[in-house]
């Protein structure tokens, strides 16, 4: 069996990521919000479906899954804790899953905060990659549907923690709008003005701007950056707080910004 994995990008929708990973015979999905354009992908890759991986309940994650079921009798990974009636094999934080048919082994993060029980997956041998779902956006992160502040910092510095060289397979091309919004949070950041014109050139070319990196979102993201006194100190600024306050009301002031901008 080839020993050698691919992620395919499968977009969906208006601007979601479908993620397939594969070794050229078997296959497993992330997030098939739509089961449609995995089951073309499968049949033009010529590839068998042997599980999926959930992160969290939203039906533009999880809609594709009764149709695929239908097709391929596969488990279906997710989170313990977010409401996934379908998920035959449950999992949270400290959890790892030898992926059925790959040769690839998962480890399981508790990212709450877009929704309670959002989990992410976590590959530490070979390559390094991040299935994070709407937890963290390329220059972004998620709404805060129903989770806290609190939560969502402390899920993010959970992934900022991971190597710089890891992959962010994130759900959503959100990327431009979400750096025009970061470049107002830092404007004299040059490490983020670079990554616009470069991430601009791949959407004028049709690309997509993910995967991008852990490094990358560490340099150029505010939202794993909240911390910086810079970032503070512009919230000030612009009215959005009074000064002095604790990193997760820095934190909190950001995301409510960024839900009006």
């Amino acid at each position: 069996m080839n020993q050698t994995l691919s992620v395919l990008t499968i977009p969906a929708f208006n601007d979601n990521y479908l993620w397939l990973i594969h070794n050229g015979v078997n296959a497993a999905v992330v997030d098939p919000g739509d089961a449609q354009p995995i089951q073309a992908a499968l049949r033009a890759n010529k590839l068998v479906l042997t599980a999926i991986l959930l992160t969290h309940h939203h039906a533009d994650h999880t809609g594709g899954v009764p149709a695929l079921l239908q097709q391929y009798a596969v488990p279906v990974f997710g989170p313990a804790h977010d409401g996934i009636a379908v998920v035959t094999q449950p999992l949270s934080e400290g959890d790892a899953i030898d992926v059925p048919g790959l040769p690839l082994r998962l480890s399981v993060l508790d990212v709450p905060g877009h929704t309670r029980g959002h989990i992410a997956y976590v590959r530490n041998d070979g390559e390094h990659w991040l299935f994070c779902g709407d937890t963290l956006f390329a220059g972004g992160c998620g709404r805060l549907f129903e989770g806290t502040p609190a939560q969502m910092a402390a899920s993010l510095d959970k992934l900022a923690a991971l190597p710089s060289d890891t992959k962010v397979f994130c759900a959503h091309e959100y990327t431009l709008s979400n750096l025009r919004f970061a470049l107002a949070v830092e404007p004299g950041n040059m490490d983020l003005q670079a990554r616009m014109e470069a991430d601009r050139r791949k959407r004028d070319r049709g690309e997509p701007t993910v995967p991008s990196t852990i490094g990358m979102e560490r340099s150029t993201n505010p939202f794993l950056r909240y911390g910086k006194p810079q970032i503070a100190a512009q919230l000030v600024t612009k009215g959005k707080l009074q000064g002095g306050e604790d990193s997760v009301a820095v934190f909190a002031a950001l995301r409510q910004w960024k839900n009006t901008f």
